[in-house]
């Protein structure tokens, strides 16, 4: 199986990447120039690289082309980050998106895997079930739904298979250190007091390796198509979270929860149901939570000391 891979140096794109090796995929991945390829360094002799970027994916065309992939995993995305929620650069990702979609379309790409994001629901105390309305409440999220929404009739109009799957939480080895969970970790290691609020947000976490394996279960199932959340969907709370990382470092370090105030827009209950999911594909997330976080608390301690 060809596979494209835009998003490939993230988080979860980098444990995708490998997943796919793993199944003997012939992988290529939409680079940029200025990339940091640090968290697929070992593999990147075993895919192919196509210099680009979705805000000028048109210049990549002959190349992607060339390569004729069979299935999209399309996970990257510019602005990604709280201060660029509200930005109109969300809109390059639309634009690329969309073109993305018709230059794969031309060499018989037969599968569209979409990476959402629970932000398309926008603020709901509840759990989160596919037939939900969205009312996003962010530009990113509005974003968001809106490529979910097109690039779905497109792939109709292609007659391409179309998996959009709405992800909430993911931790593990490799994430972004201004994460939660890397940062309360990261203090701890350093003998820190991480500061957090009241922790009373009852969030749903699913570990890298079981995102990964979700995306590419949905990718393979002939039954998995359209919109699907991705989740654990089991909830614990941030501060029960903190206090299973701090245990794992050493019991006796202080937590600091409690000295930062919640956001005026705060979430307190992120869950899903993954119920459509499991039903289409098969997939059943592997990891605890508290086997993931040992794994991670280990990998940070091995890499960041």
């Amino acid at each position: 199986m060809r596979c494209l891979v835009t998003g490939g140096t993230g988080h979860i794109g980098s444990y995708l990447i490998r997943l796919l090796l793993e199944q003997g995929c012939e992988v290529a991945v939409l680079l940029r120039p200025t990339s940091n390829t640090w968290r697929i360094k070992e593999v990147l002799n075993r895919v192919h690289i196509i210099t680009g970027d979705l805000t000028c994916v048109a210049e990549s065309s002959s190349n992607i082309i060339k390569f004729a992939p069979e299935v999209v995993f399309h996970l990257g995305w510019d602005g990604v980050g709280s201060n660029y929620h509200n930005s109109p650069i969300q809109i390059q990702n639309l634009d690329g998106s969309l073109k993305l979609l018709s230059i794969v379309s031309e060499r018989g790409c037969r599968r569209w895997v979409y990476l959402g994001s629970q932000a398309e629901y926008g603020i709901f105390e509840g759990l989160l079930s596919e037939d939900l309305p969205t009312r996003p409440i962010t530009f990113y999220g509005v974003t968001k739904l809106s490529v979910g929404l097109l690039s779905q009739k497109l792939c109709e109009i292609y007659n391409i298979s179309f998996t959009w799957l709405r992800l909430l939480a993911t931790y593990g080895p490799m994430d972004n250190p201004q994460h939660l969970i890397p940062y309360v970790i990261l203090s701890l290691l350093r003998r820190e007091k991480p500061v957090i609020t009241p922790g009373e947000q009852r969030w749903d976490y699913l570990y890298i390796e079981d995102a990964a394996a979700a995306i590419y279960q949905a990718a393979i199932s002939p039954c998995a198509q359209g919109l699907f959340n991705l989740s654990s969907g089991q909830i614990t709370t941030i501060k029960s979270i903190a206090e299973r990382i701090r245990n794992l470092i050493d019991p006796e370090l202080p937590l600091g929860i409690g000295e930062i105030p919640y956001r005026p827009d705060q979430l307190m209950h992120l869950q899903a149901d993954v119920s459509r999911l499991q039903q289409a594909t098969g997939w059943v997330p592997q990891i605890s939570l508290d086997l993931g976080l040992e794994r991670t608390v280990n990998w940070y301690r091995e890499n960041c000391g």
